[in-house]
């Protein structure tokens, strides 16, 4: 009889331990391939610094309704967003027809600095006092001849271009670096002219 107890015992113990290291090695195996749960990482995208028109330029904002041409943050934004008038005053046309002819293969800020100049000469008081009387003063634009300007094809982008230019050139929507020149030469020479040179712009030379 004791050896009978003594032998259920024994085998109680032993049903114990299993019972433990069982539960001991899934716990071992569940911890090993389960990785532990860890908080979650904020990515962070660095915000481009604002400097001026450079990065308004590089991050334009989505614009619900057409934003004033004044707001543009550069040039081409400036000229893309004037709107194309069925039709175009005479005074327009004469500035856009320096533009077109003066400076059309240029960059939107040569354009620019030569419609500046046209404006310019007509408030200064010692040019004729309209755009298409600066354009046509003799002996002053070298694509005039016989008082008469170059055929010009209004169909072009290049028109359109210099369209956009001249009513910006008209309104002082945008300042060009030339402000107060009234005279400019090509490049290519070199007159020698007694006067305050301001700048180049692409193929031309300015001065007040």
């Amino acid at each position: 009889m004791r050896q009978l107890l003594t032998r259920a015992k024994s085998l109680s113990l032993a049903a114990t331990v299993l019972i433990l290291t069982a539960a001991g090695s899934g716990a071992s195996a569940q911890l090993s391939h389960q990785p532990a749960a860890s908080e979650p990482t904020l990515q962070t995208v660095p915000v481009p610094a604002a400097s001026g028109m450079a990065n308004a330029a590089a991050t334009p904002a989505l614009d619900l309704d057409p934003a004033p041409a004044v707001n543009a943050a550069t040039l081409t934004q400036l000229v893309a967003r004037q709107p194309q008038a069925e039709e175009v005053s005479s005074e327009i046309n004469c500035l856009a027809g320096a533009v077109y002819f003066e400076a059309r293969n240029e960059t939107l800020d040569g354009q620019l600095a030569v419609a500046r100049v046209v404006v310019a000469r007509s408030r200064s008081g010692r040019f004729p006092d309209s755009y298409c009387g600066v354009v046509y003063q003799p002996s002053q634009f070298s694509f005039i001849h016989g008082g008469a300007m170059p055929v010009i094809n209004h169909g072009s982008a290049g028109w359109h271009r210099a369209l956009a230019i001249a009513e910006i050139a008209h309104d002082g929507s945008w300042q060009s670096p030339v402000e107060g020149a009234m005279f400019f030469h090509s490049a290519r020479i070199s007159p020698r002219w007694h006067r305050q040179r301001v700048a180049r712009i692409d193929n031309h030379v300015f001065y007040r």
